[in-house]
Protein backbone atom coordinates (compact mmCIF):
# COMPACT_ATOMS: atom_id res chain seq x y z
CA UNK A 1 0.00 0.00 0.00
CA UNK A 2 1.59 3.87 -0.66
CA UNK A 3 0.91 6.74 1.35
CA UNK A 4 -1.48 8.55 -0.71
CA UNK A 5 -3.60 5.12 -0.99
CA UNK A 6 -3.19 5.52 3.09
CA UNK A 7 -4.31 8.30 3.11
CA UNK A 8 -7.49 8.01 1.02
CA UNK A 9 -8.75 5.16 3.54
CA UNK A 10 -7.77 7.50 6.70
CA UNK A 11 -10.21 10.03 4.84
CA UNK A 12 -12.38 7.84 4.37
CA UNK A 13 -12.02 6.15 7.90
CA UNK A 14 -12.60 9.84 9.15
CA UNK A 15 -15.57 10.71 7.13
CA UNK A 16 -17.70 7.26 7.92
CA UNK A 17 -16.41 8.48 11.84
CA UNK A 18 -18.31 11.58 11.12
CA UNK A 19 -21.29 10.14 9.42
CA UNK A 20 -22.02 7.73 12.76
CA UNK A 21 -21.96 10.58 14.64
CA UNK A 22 -24.44 12.77 12.77
CA UNK A 23 -26.61 9.78 12.60
CA UNK A 24 -26.31 9.43 16.45
CA UNK A 25 -26.89 13.04 17.05
CA UNK A 26 -29.89 12.54 15.11
CA UNK A 27 -31.42 10.05 16.58
CA UNK A 28 -30.50 10.87 20.26
CA UNK A 29 -31.07 14.92 19.72
CA UNK A 30 -27.90 15.96 20.98
CA UNK A 31 -27.50 19.08 23.01
CA UNK A 32 -25.54 21.98 21.55
CA UNK A 33 -22.03 20.43 22.41
CA UNK A 34 -22.82 17.42 20.34
CA UNK A 35 -23.80 19.59 17.48
CA UNK A 36 -20.43 21.89 17.94
CA UNK A 37 -18.71 18.68 17.99
CA UNK A 38 -19.79 17.51 15.02
CA UNK A 39 -19.30 20.81 12.91
CA UNK A 40 -16.01 21.35 14.25
CA UNK A 41 -15.50 17.45 12.93
CA UNK A 42 -17.14 18.52 9.44
CA UNK A 43 -14.43 21.37 9.20
CA UNK A 44 -11.53 19.16 10.25
CA UNK A 45 -12.77 16.34 8.12
CA UNK A 46 -12.68 18.82 4.66
CA UNK A 47 -9.27 19.89 5.51
CA UNK A 48 -8.09 16.17 5.70
CA UNK A 49 -9.78 15.26 2.43
CA UNK A 50 -8.08 18.88 1.18
CA UNK A 51 -4.32 17.65 2.24
CA UNK A 52 -5.41 14.50 0.58
CA UNK A 53 -6.72 15.29 -2.57
CA UNK A 54 -3.99 18.37 -2.78
CA UNK A 55 -6.47 20.50 -2.86
CA UNK A 56 -6.56 24.25 -1.37
CA UNK A 57 -10.03 24.51 0.59
CA UNK A 58 -11.32 27.25 2.14
CA UNK A 59 -8.05 29.60 3.43
CA UNK A 60 -4.64 28.35 5.02
CA UNK A 61 -5.40 30.48 8.06
CA UNK A 62 -8.13 28.53 9.03
CA UNK A 63 -6.29 25.00 9.57
CA UNK A 64 -3.23 25.90 12.00
CA UNK A 65 -5.85 27.62 14.90
CA UNK A 66 -8.04 24.64 13.87
CA UNK A 67 -5.07 21.89 14.84
CA UNK A 68 -4.11 23.87 17.74
CA UNK A 69 -7.62 23.71 19.01
CA UNK A 70 -7.62 19.94 18.64
CA UNK A 71 -4.41 20.06 20.28
CA UNK A 72 -5.95 21.38 23.04
CA UNK A 73 -9.01 19.02 23.22
CA UNK A 74 -6.63 15.91 23.11
CA UNK A 75 -4.94 17.57 25.74
CA UNK A 76 -7.91 17.93 28.06
CA UNK A 77 -8.70 14.22 27.37
CA UNK A 78 -5.44 12.99 28.26
CA UNK A 79 -5.53 15.33 31.88
CA UNK A 80 -8.77 13.26 32.36
CA UNK A 81 -7.60 9.99 32.02
CA UNK A 82 -4.78 11.11 34.96
CA UNK A 83 -7.21 13.24 37.60
CA UNK A 84 -10.79 11.51 37.11
CA UNK A 85 -11.29 7.82 37.46
CA UNK A 86 -12.79 6.73 34.15
CA UNK A 87 -14.04 3.27 33.46
CA UNK A 88 -12.49 1.31 31.62
CA UNK A 89 -15.10 1.68 28.49
CA UNK A 90 -13.86 5.63 29.27
CA UNK A 91 -10.22 4.93 28.95
CA UNK A 92 -10.77 3.13 25.95
CA UNK A 93 -13.06 5.88 24.19
CA UNK A 94 -10.37 8.84 25.63
CA UNK A 95 -7.33 6.94 24.54
CA UNK A 96 -8.81 6.89 21.00
CA UNK A 97 -9.71 10.11 20.87
CA UNK A 98 -6.28 11.38 21.63
CA UNK A 99 -4.81 9.19 18.75
CA UNK A 100 -6.71 9.77 16.33
CA UNK A 101 -6.98 13.37 17.35
CA UNK A 102 -3.11 13.25 17.51
CA UNK A 103 -2.95 12.24 13.69
CA UNK A 104 -5.52 14.66 12.37
CA UNK A 105 -3.44 17.38 14.13
CA UNK A 106 -0.69 16.77 12.79
CA UNK A 107 -2.00 16.37 9.34
CA UNK A 108 -4.36 19.80 9.40
CA UNK A 109 -1.01 21.54 11.14
CA UNK A 110 1.09 20.62 7.90
CA UNK A 111 -1.95 20.90 5.43
CA UNK A 112 -1.98 25.18 7.05
CA UNK A 113 1.68 25.72 5.51
CA UNK A 114 1.13 28.48 3.35
CA UNK A 115 4.28 27.56 1.33
CA UNK A 116 2.87 24.99 -1.14
CA UNK A 117 1.85 25.05 -4.31
CA UNK A 118 -1.83 23.95 -3.35
CA UNK A 119 -2.29 27.24 -2.00
CA UNK A 120 -1.09 29.19 -5.33
CA UNK A 121 -2.68 29.88 -8.03
CA UNK A 122 -2.19 29.70 -11.63
CA UNK A 123 -0.43 32.77 -12.33
CA UNK A 124 1.48 32.67 -8.98
CA UNK A 125 3.09 29.08 -9.91
CA UNK A 126 3.97 30.38 -13.49
CA UNK A 127 5.82 33.57 -11.44
CA UNK A 128 7.46 31.60 -9.61
CA UNK A 129 8.64 29.34 -12.36
CA UNK A 130 10.22 32.35 -14.01
CA UNK A 131 11.44 33.86 -10.83
CA UNK A 132 12.93 30.32 -10.45
CA UNK A 133 14.66 30.38 -14.15
CA UNK A 134 15.71 34.16 -13.53
CA UNK A 135 17.56 32.87 -10.06
CA UNK A 136 19.47 29.60 -12.21
CA UNK A 137 20.44 32.53 -14.44
CA UNK A 138 21.61 34.83 -12.62
CA UNK A 139 22.52 33.89 -9.46
CA UNK A 140 20.95 37.02 -7.13
CA UNK A 141 17.64 39.17 -8.53
CA UNK A 142 17.77 42.96 -7.30
CA UNK A 143 15.14 45.60 -8.34
CA UNK A 144 13.49 48.61 -6.99
CA UNK A 145 10.54 50.55 -8.40
CA UNK A 146 8.74 53.79 -7.36
CA UNK A 147 4.83 54.02 -7.60
CA UNK A 148 3.16 57.19 -7.05
CA UNK A 149 3.68 57.09 -3.24
CA UNK A 150 5.67 53.84 -2.99
CA UNK A 151 8.55 52.93 -3.78
CA UNK A 152 9.86 49.28 -2.65
CA UNK A 153 13.26 47.35 -3.20
CA UNK A 154 13.46 43.76 -2.82
CA UNK A 155 16.47 41.53 -3.15
CA UNK A 156 16.26 37.56 -4.06
CA UNK A 157 18.55 34.73 -3.01
CA UNK A 158 18.59 31.12 -3.24
CA UNK A 159 20.60 29.54 -0.55
CA UNK A 160 19.89 25.57 -1.16
CA UNK A 161 16.51 24.77 -1.29
CA UNK A 162 14.96 27.98 0.31
CA UNK A 163 14.49 31.55 -1.29
CA UNK A 164 15.20 34.08 0.84
CA UNK A 165 13.55 37.79 0.18
CA UNK A 166 14.84 41.27 1.54
CA UNK A 167 12.33 43.90 0.90
CA UNK A 168 12.68 47.65 1.70
CA UNK A 169 9.41 49.75 1.26
CA UNK A 170 8.31 52.87 2.17
CA UNK A 171 4.93 54.70 1.69
CA UNK A 172 3.92 58.21 3.26
CA UNK A 173 7.41 58.70 4.61
CA UNK A 174 7.35 55.56 7.02
CA UNK A 175 10.27 52.78 5.69
CA UNK A 176 9.97 49.43 6.47
CA UNK A 177 12.72 46.08 6.43
CA UNK A 178 12.56 42.86 6.52
CA UNK A 179 13.27 39.23 5.22
CA UNK A 180 11.26 36.57 4.65
CA UNK A 181 12.32 32.73 3.54
CA UNK A 182 10.44 30.39 1.29
CA UNK A 183 10.64 26.65 0.05
CA UNK A 184 8.01 27.46 -2.84
CA UNK A 185 8.84 30.24 -5.72
CA UNK A 186 5.05 30.29 -6.20
CA UNK A 187 5.06 31.56 -2.51
CA UNK A 188 7.75 33.90 -3.04
CA UNK A 189 5.98 35.45 -6.47
CA UNK A 190 2.80 35.93 -4.19
CA UNK A 191 5.24 37.54 -1.21
CA UNK A 192 6.50 39.80 -3.71
CA UNK A 193 2.90 40.99 -5.14
CA UNK A 194 1.33 41.23 -2.28
CA UNK A 195 3.24 43.12 0.02
CA UNK A 196 5.23 45.14 -2.54
CA UNK A 197 4.71 47.81 -5.34
CA UNK A 198 6.57 45.14 -7.38
CA UNK A 199 5.45 42.72 -10.14
CA UNK A 200 7.20 39.55 -11.33
CA UNK A 201 6.57 41.18 -14.73
CA UNK A 202 8.54 44.09 -13.51
CA UNK A 203 11.64 41.39 -12.65
CA UNK A 204 11.34 39.60 -15.86
CA UNK A 205 11.70 42.58 -18.27
CA UNK A 206 14.46 44.15 -16.07
CA UNK A 207 16.40 40.88 -16.22
CA UNK A 208 14.92 40.55 -20.00
CA UNK A 209 16.55 44.24 -21.09
CA UNK A 210 19.86 43.10 -19.19
CA UNK A 211 20.51 40.06 -21.17
CA UNK A 212 19.36 41.96 -23.99
CA UNK A 213 22.69 44.41 -23.65
CA UNK A 214 24.93 41.50 -22.86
Amino acid sequence: MNLERAYMMLGALYSLLLLLGVIAMLMGGGSAMVVIQIAVGVLAVSGLWGYVLNKGVMNPRVWRPLALFLAAGAVVQAILLFVTSPSHTQITQLLIGIVFSALLISILYQYGNRDQDLWATQEEIEGGERLDELLARHGELDIDKEEEDRQATVHVSRIGDQYRANVIRQRDGNREQFEERFSCPSTLAFFIEKYTCITVDDIAVKYANADNQA
